[in-house]
């Protein structure tokens, strides 16, 4: 909304109206915004939480701590869709198709988390919301963003941009000079010299079809996406902090690709798809790390208040459609491989106590207790120290993932 008046305040020459101009400006206002309304804001509503009794339903599972934590209040995650929405909607080009994907996957994703959140809350059923109809709102809306890749005429990649367009890095893009006869269907392959790789590639035995099989096969890839990264950031919330910081450190590392993916001279320099337009994200980036950190606030050891399905479905389908627009999908299980092993966890512990109680009539475990995080709880780690080691573990996968860019 600021940035439409003050480009129109802009050309009537009003003074200071041009710094809205500037991407990095847009996305520190963001940033601080966030962090106010997390923080500010964000104590009046676990104020309310309080006042209506909505708190934690401990389960006996035997850890340490764990009924120290009965009534702490619960569905915090609306602080962090209210801490990245406002300000992205104040200072981000609201019309960016790449805005709007994410905007829509943040109210949709908290509106199957809040649901969960209240079935478990107010009605007392600990189970929340069936499975099949998470699922079947976590595959809507990997239908939403594969089909808006495919008929959005926006959404648009230029492998190398020309040395005019470079003399004149902010030059305003016309976007018919991006217009290709077909859609773009290249992603990043991480570790290999030419690591950029066509979906069409994968279906071309198909021949006068494998375009359209390369998109079905596309809007697939992404629907598991979402599904597995929302899901690993559900798993990785059993923890004070512990997946509000290491989405923080995803949130930081995307806006990385997403900056370098969307200015014409990086792009270049790094020798990487330029997406035009796409540099918008880095103003929503920037609110979703001023919430999380906000939010942290709150959420560290002692938590004050937990995000619930409300926030940690919110922030893993962002992480997920984030990657995906930013042409980054297959590096997800090294950037958010903190919630792929949260997830692998589970998973290993299920399938093998299955097997071995059909096979020797008493079921036996990998882990301690799953998801992982539990496991070190139940060898005695303070809570604390396991969240800030699985911080540090983030912060290296992060890294890891940043520096693919140039490692090939």
């Amino acid at each position: 909304m600021f940035y439409y008046l003050f480009e129109y305040l802009d050309k009537i020459d009003f003074a200071g109206a041009g710094l809205f101009h500037y991407l990095s400006f847009r996305a520190a206002l963001a940033a601080i915004t966030s962090l106010i309304v997390s923080m500010i804001f964000g104590k009046k509503i676990i104020r309310f939480l309080q006042k209506k009794q909505i708190g934690e339903v401990v389960r006996d599972l035997g850890l340490e701590g764990q009924y120290e934590k009965k009534g702490t209040p619960t569905m915090g995650g609306i602080i962090i869709i209210a801490a990245i929405l406002i300000p992205v909607l104040l200072f981000a080009k609201v019309g960016n198709i790449y805005i709007i994907l994410m905007i829509i996957t943040t109210v949709w994703m908290g509106i199957i988390g809040f649901i969960d959140d209240y079935i478990k809350t107010f009605k007392k059923n600990k189970a929340g919301l069936s499975g099949k109809w998470k699922i079947f709102g976590q595959v809507t809306l990997g239908l939403i963003v594969g089909l808006t890749f495919y008929f959005s005429d926006d959404i648009q990649i230029r492998e190398h941009p020309v040395m005019s367009e470079l003399n004149n890095p902010i030059v305003e893009v016309n976007q018919n000079r991006y217009s290709q006869s077909e859609k773009p269907l290249k992603t990043t392959i991480p570790f290999v010299k030419n690591n950029e790789f066509d979906y069409k590639e994968m279906v071309s035995f198909m021949g006068e079809n494998s375009e359209i099989a390369a998109w079905i096969v596309f809007v697939v890839l992404v629907i598991i996406i979402i599904t597995a990264v929302s899901n690993g950031a559900n798993m990785t919330d059993g923890l004070d902090g512990l997946a509000t910081g290491i989405s923080s450190i995803i949130g930081a590392a995307l806006a990385v690709f997403a900056y370098v993916s969307g200015n014409l001279i990086f792009a270049d320099y790094l020798n990487i798809m330029y997406i035009p337009n796409i540099g918008e994200l880095v103003v929503f980036a920037a609110a979703f790390m001023g919430a999380t950190i906000g939010f942290l606030w709150y959420n560290s050891y002692p938590a004050q208040v937990f995000m619930g399905d409300t926030g940690s479905l919110t922030i893993g389908g962002i992480i997920a459609v984030f990657a995906v627009i930013v042409r980054k999908e297959l590096l997800i299980p090294l950037l958010a491989g903190i919630f792929l092993i949260e997830n692998l966890s589970v998973i290993m512990q299920v399938a093998w106590f299955k097997y071995t109680r059909k096979k020797y009539g008493k079921g036996r475990r990998i882990f301690l207790m799953a998801p992982l995080h539990h496991h070190f709880q139940k060898k005695g780690l303070p809570e604390s120290k396991i969240v800030s080691r699985f911080w540090i573990v983030g912060i290296l996968l992060a890294i890891l993932t940043i520096i693919t860019l140039k490692i090939r």
